[in-house]
């Protein structure tokens, strides 16, 4: 980790998991465990019908991200 926060995500893993230079991350904390996840193409496809009738994804990440922002 950098003095400013960064961090170097090692390049296998990077291959694997289809992370690419401008590729949008989500950073997010489960049970006192960092979660990184790359928002890929494969990733949004994941998604579909997981928010039927409850929203759209846009508007689920904007509430997280007040969420983050108040906290």
């Amino acid at each position: 980790m950098t003095t400013k926060g960064q961090l170097v995500i090692p390049a296998k893993l990077r291959r694997r998991l289809n992370i690419q230079e401008g590729t949008v991350v989500v950073f997010s904390e489960e049970g006192g465990k960092l979660i990184i996840q790359p928002v890929t193409p494969e990733f949004v496809r994941g998604l579909r019908g997981s928010l039927k009738g409850e929203g759209s994804l846009l508007r689920a990440l904007a509430e997280d991200r007040k969420k983050e922002a108040s906290s």
